[in-house]
C-alpha cells in the first residue's frame, strides 16, 4: 500500500496551521489584508490567482490522458462515473445546502458551488492509498476536467439561478452571468489543464515515460502543498476578525458537506460492486465521485462574489472537511476489501 509522505501524513495539520497563520496576519496586521486586496484587476486577486493555478497543476500534470479509452471500453464503470459526478452529486449538494443552509444565502451558495466542481486533485492520491486501480482514477479524472471545462458554467446558471426560484427562495437573487463563470473556469481551470496536458506531451515525447514520472513530476507535486497553504493563508488573512467572531458558521458548512461525502463514497461503491467492477475499478469511482475540487470553487466565488465573501468562506471550509473524512473513507474502503475479500483483476 501506498503511503503519504510526513508532509502529505499530516496536510490536516498544515491546514490548520495556514489558518491560525492567516487569522493571525488578519487580526494583528490589518494592512496586510490591504494591500493584498488592493492587488486585483478586473476582479482577480493576482496573488490568489498565481496560487490556484499553481496549486491544480502538478495533479493535471500527473494525468496520462491517453488513458481515456480505457474507461470508454468499460460501459458499466463509465454509466455509473458519469451518473455519480454528474447527475447524483450537484443534485445531492444542492439538498442539502437547502436543507441546512437556505436561511445563509452565501454559505448556501458556497456549497452548491463545491458540489458543482468535481474533484481532480487530492482523489489521486485517496486512490493509491486505497489500492485503487490508478489507469482508472487517472482516466476518470481526465475526464473530469473535460466535463468541467465544458459544463460548469451552465450548471453554475442551473443550480443557483433556476433551481433556487423553483423552491421558493425568491429572496436569492443572484447576477451571474454564464460569460463571468466561463472566465473564471478558462483561467483557474483551462490554464492548468492546458499546461497539464502540454507538460506530458512534449515531455514525454523529449526525454520519456519514465523521466517523467520519476523525475519531473516528484519535482512539481510539493507545488499543490504550497500552493494549497498560501491561498489558505492568504483567504485566511483576508477574514481575521470574521472568523473570531463566527466559529460556528464553519460548524454549519461542515455538517451538509461531511454528508456529502460519505453518502457519494459509500453509494459509488457499492453501486460499482453490484455493477460487475472489481475493487481497483470500485475504488477509484468512489473516491472520484466523493472528492471535490475546492481550487474551482474557491476561484469562482472569488472572482464571482470578492475575496470577503461568504461564499469564498464555504469554499475555504471545504478541504478543512474533506481531507480528515476522505481518509477515514480510505481505511473503510480497505477494511471493506479484506472483510470481502475483493479482488483486482490483471
Amino acid at each position: 500500500m501506498p503511503r503519504l509522505s510526513f508532509i502529505d501524513r499530516y496536510l490536516t495539520l498544515w491546514i490548520f496551521l495556514a489558518m491560525a497563520v492567516g487569522v493571525g496576519l488578519g487580526y494583528f496586521f490589518p494592512a496586510v489584508s490591504q494591500s493584498i486586496e488592493n492587488m486585483s484587476r478586473e476582479g482577480t486577486n493576482i496573488p490568489l490567482a498565481i496560487g490556484l493555478i499553481l496549486m491544480m497543476y502538478p495533479p493535471l500534470a500527473k494525468v496520462n490522458y491517453s488513458l481515456l479509452p480505457k474507461v470508454f471500453r468499460n460501459s458499466r464503470v463509465m454509466l455509473i462515473s458519469l451518473s455519480m459526478n454528474w447527475l447524483i452529486g450537484p443534485l445531492l449538494m444542492f439538498a442539502l445546502a437547502f436543507i441546512f443552509l437556505r436561511e445563509h444565502e452565501a454559505y448556501f451558495t458556497g456549497v452548491v458551488l463545491i458540489g458543482l466542481a468535481r474533484c481532480i486533485a487530492m482523489v489521486l492520491v485517496w486512490n493509491d492509498l486505497a489500492d485503487g486501480n490508478r489507469e482508472y482514477g487517472a482516466a476518470l479524472v481526465a475526464l473530469n476536467s473535460l466535463f468541467q471545462v465544458v459544463t460548469y458554467s451552465f450548471y453554475a446558471w442551473l443550480f443557483l439561478s433556476v433551481l433556487p426560484a423553483q423552491l421558493g427562495m425568491k429572496s436569492f437573487d443572484l447576477d451571474i452571468s454564464m460569460i463571468d463563470i466561463a472566465r473564471s473556469v478558462a483561467i483557474y481551470l483551462g490554464i492548468p489543464f492546458l499546461a497539464g496536458f502540454l507538460s506530458r506531451r512534449i515531455l514525454t515525447k523529449a526525454y520519456g515515460e519514465d523521466w517523467y514520472n520519476q523525475k519531473f513530476i516528484p519535482t512539481i507535486s510539493p507545488l499543490t502543498l504550497i500552493a494549497l497553504l498560501f491561498t489558505i493563508v492568504v483567504m485566511f488573512s483576508l477574514k481575521g476578525e470574521l472568523i473570531i467572531s463566527i466559529p460556528g458558521d464553519v460548524l454549519l458548512i461542515a455538517v451538509p458537506l461531511i454528508i456529502y461525502f460519505v453518502v457519494m463514497f459509500v453509494v459509488s461503491f457499492f453501486s460499482t460492486r453490484f455493477l460487475g467492477g472489481d475493487y481497483g475499478q470500485t475504488a477509484a469511482v468512489a473516491f472520484t465521485a466523493a472528492g471535490n475540487n475546492f481550487e474551482l470553487a474557491i476561484a469562482v466565488s472569488i472572482s464571482i462574489f470578492g475575496l470577503q465573501s461568504g461564499e469564498a468562506f464555504a469554499g475555504v471550509v471545504g478541504p478543512l472537511v474533506e481531507v480528515p473524512v476522505l481518509i477515514l473513507l480510505t481505511r473503510a474502503s480497505l477494511a471493506w476489501r479484506k472483510k470481502w475479500n475483493l479482488k483486482t483483476k490483471t
